[in-house]
Order: structure tokens, then C-alpha cells, then sequence
């Protein structure tokens, strides 16, 4: 897809403090669904903050023009970032790369409200007491922004970056539904996506970054499954190209896309739309929340109705 030329974006201002344990205050949606656009992005070298952040609004304002209730971003999209500091250690980077963060939330969160668009910004490291975690972002397009840790950080993260894990777990209210978010290797856990389930959300957003096809197929099988099984929309979004200025990020494979239950009226292999494997694109694409209410009733099976509660169920032992 074709990217007008940025207009030029101030990355100044503080972001505001990451929530993850208070449940937002509920928003009155104006329709029974959303048009979602996805950003499967593609990692460059940037010579700026601001250069980063054109590209950024350059894909905003796009499928703000399309509509969009939502535009979402990967995992770590920030990472070529780490390009403007001399070479340091692994550790050290993403510490660095970390103090960029509260400027880019407060630019994209601008950008949303200015744009009259959500944005998930993909996820970005958090530096907080002395520790990095791994925090996806969600500008809502009033200027509220919400946020959601990575509960699990993989073997990889915690040994080169030093990433700690979250402990909380939330569901949000936006204008167009109730969404949740898991970040990349949290997907694999089934027992977060029905915890969110039981929240009744209608979305799930999971912003991811593989390096190859073993470690993509893993994201988008587990995210298929919780579509069915929650009987909820998932969208994934990945990254494509190679950062070789950071170590562990060097190379990208994705193939982003939206996951609906599977059910009659839903697409018959249950993908809503799907981007070009390891190309720069995006993806737009309607989703109906009637039909999700419509599925728990009528739906040839019914995974929430029929849940035999009286024999398991899956607890949240952290704190609330």
C-alpha cells in the first residue's frame, strides 16, 4: 500500500503512567463491531526519533482515512532505534532504547486523538525500578492510553534484554467493544486468553515479533486456536525486514493477520483477511460483533455455554 508523504511529528511531552490492574471506566459503543486496520511493518534504519515517528503517522493518518476504529502495530517496532546509539550491549540497548519510550507514547497518542483513530502501539520496552519490561500500549483516540506487560518474557528476553514479566491481567472498554491484549509469546498460554474470555471480550490483540517460520507458526496456530476457542476476533501483528544494529532482533517473519471463530457466518477457514508473508503492508478489514452473541446462541457448537463449569475452570491467583 501506497504511504503519503509524514508530516512532521513533535516527540515531546510524558507519557502517561502504563495501567495494569485497574479495569478502565467502560465507554458506550456506538456500533456492534469495528473496522480494524493492521500494520505488518517493515523494520529500517532510522536517522531520528522524529523519522521513526513520520513513518509511524504516515500509517495512522492512511488507514484513518480508511476508517479505521483501530490501527495496530507489532511487537518491539521501535527497535531500529537502537541505531542512534553507539554499540553497547544487549542489555544496554533496550535499556537505552526503554528511555525512548514515554516520548513515542505521548507522540502516538497525539496521533490518535488527533486522527480520531485507537492505535495499539505495538509493544515497547518500559523501564520501571531498575527493570525492563515488555509493555503493549493502547492510545485510545480520546487520550486515554492503557497498557498490558508481557506476563511471560521468552528464555531469549530475559537472557539478552534482562525483560521481567508482568503480574496483572486486564480487559479494556473502548468506543467500539471490549478488547484484550496479550503479547506475543502470552498467546501460547491459553489460560490468559480465556481469563480475558471471561471478561467477555469480543478482541484480541496480539502485537508479536518472530525471527522464522518455526517461531511465527506457533504465534498464529495458538492465536487461531483461542479465536475458536473463546469465540472471539484476534488480530496479530508482526514485522518484516532485519534490524542487524541490535542483537536478537536481527531478522523478522510474519504474516499478520485476523482470526474469527469458526462457525457458519464466518469465513470458512476462519481468517478474516491475511497479509503477504515478509512484506511491508497493511490489512483493513470489518468485524461484527453481533455475529460473536449470535455464534454463543445458535452456533453449531458452543464453547462458553457448554464449558462443563462444574468440573474446571482457570483462576487468577495474582493480585487484582
Amino acid at each position: 500500500m501506497a504511504i503519503s508523504k509524514p508530516k512532521k511529528t513533535s516527540a515531546s511531552s510524558a507519557t502517561p503512567t502504563p495501567t495494569t490492574t485497574t479495569t478502565a471506566t467502560p465507554v458506550a459503543n456506538s456500533k456492534p463491531g469495528a473496522r480494524v486496520g493492521v500494520v505488518q511493518w517493515q523494520m529500517r534504519h532510522f536517522i531520528s526519533l522524529n523519522d521513526f515517528l513520520n513513518y509511524v503517522e504516515a500509517y495512522v493518518r492512511t488507514l484513518a482515512g480508511y476508517k479505521c476504529d483501530l490501527v495496530v502495530f507489532p511487537e518491539f517496532f521501535s527497535a531500529p532505534l537502537t541505531g542512534l546509539t553507539p554499540a553497547l550491549t544487549p542489555i544496554l540497548s533496550m535499556r537505552d532504547l526503554a528511555l525512548l519510550t514515554p516520548k513515542i507514547i505521548a507522540a502516538i497518542s497525539r496521533m490518535a486523538v488527533a486522527h480520531k483513530v485507537n492505535i495499539l502501539a505495538g509493544s515497547l520496552p518500559h523501564f520501571e525500578n531498575k527493570a525492563i519490561h515488555n509493555v503493549a500500549y493502547f492510545c485510545h483516540r480520546n487520550g486515554r492510553v492503557d497498557s498490558q506487560y508481557k506476563l511471560h518474557p521468552t528464555p531469549a528476553e530475559k537472557r539478552d534484554w534482562g525483560i521481567v514479566g508482568g503480574n496483572s491481567l486486564t480487559a479494556y472498554d473502548t468506543d467500539f467493544g471490549r478488547i484484550g491484549m496479550l503479547v506475543c509469546y502470552d498467546v501460547e498460554f491459553p489460560e490468559l486468553a480465556r481469563l480475558l474470555a471471561e471478561q467477555n471480550i469480543q478482541l484480541l490483540l496480539v502485537p508479536f515479533w518472530t525471527d522464522n517460520k518455526n517461531g511465527y507458526l506457533r504465534i498464529r496456530l495458538c492465536a487461531q486456536a483461542r479465536a475458536i476457542e473463546n469465540e472471539c476476533y484476534v488480530v496479530i501483528a508482526g514485522s518484516t525486514g532485519s534490524t542487524p544494529v541490535m542483537e536478537n532482533v536481527e531478522l523478522q517473519y510474519a504474516q499478520s493477520a485476523i482470526f474469527s471463530p469458526s462457525d457458519i457466518g464466518f469465513p470458512h477457514d476462519a481468517i478474516i483477511n491475511e497479509a503477504t508473508p515478509n512484506v511491508e503492508c497493511t490489512l483493513v478489514a470489518d468485524l461484527d460483533f453481533t455475529k460473536l452473541q449470535q455464534l454463543k446462541q445458535t452456533g453449531s457448537v458452543r464453547n462458553s455455554n457448554d464449558r462443563r463449569r462444574d468440573l474446571f475452570g482457570v483462576q487468577w491467583l495474582g493480585k487484582k
